[in-house]
């Protein structure tokens, strides 16, 4: 059996300025975390890489941490929430860089059209959709409060904004999505009222 090492993570953090060994700890308390974090927003393979390199990226920022934070969780969601950022912007880029040497087809056949039609009326899509649709900043405190469970105090550590800004984002974004899968069922109730 392993033994636990029941430091907080700021005397591990502050150990590991004497001895980098002692980061190893951290990446064993926490990346499980933010690996599920990182695929949930990525998927497997992107969070693969991702999650090594959040953990590369806050050792070499281990002498900046802030030794009040006893748990480094928030702060490591923030590495990941820059870095998953950066990764859509170069997915982004390369789309464009391929786009241009060879230009999608303009006209889609009619097969294609009623395949995305119904893919777009399930609520997966939906959901996805409505996600895409939150600005940057919204989604990522969305998603740290509904999928990792930060508190708000977590979530303005993890991403470097005051917590009113915090409550408001995730008010705002709450509010679209719940708009946006608003909307089928609306056209599901005139249906029946109506048909």
């Amino acid at each position: 059996m392993i033994p636990t090492d029941d430091r907080d993570d700021a005397a591990i953090v502050q150990a590991s300025l004497r001895d980098p060994d002692q980061f190893a700890v951290i990446f064993d308390r926490h990346a499980p975390y933010v690996h599920r974090y990182l695929a949930r927003r990525l998927g497997l393979q992107a969070a693969d890489d991702l999650v090594a390199e959040t953990f590369l990226v806050a050792f070499g920022k281990r002498k900046r941490y802030d030794h009040n934070r006893t748990d480094a969780r928030p702060w490591l969601y923030g590495i990941a929430t820059n870095l998953v950022g950066q990764h859509r912007r170069d997915e982004a880029k390369q789309l464009r860089l391929r786009n241009a040497i060879s230009p999608e087809p303009d006209v889609a056949s009619h097969a294609e059209r009623v395949v995305a039609q119904v893919a777009a009326q399930a609520m997966g899509q939906l959901l996805g959709t409505a996600l895409a649709e939150l600005s940057t900043g919204d989604r990522d405190v969305l998603l740290l409060v509904a999928w990792e469970g930060l508190t708000y105090d977590q979530v303005a550590m993890a991403l470097d904004i005051p917590v009113g800004t915090v409550r408001s984002r995730l008010n705002r974004a709450r509010k679209q999505v719940r708009e946006v899968l608003e909307v089928p069922q609306r056209k599901q109730k005139e249906i029946r009222t109506h048909g």
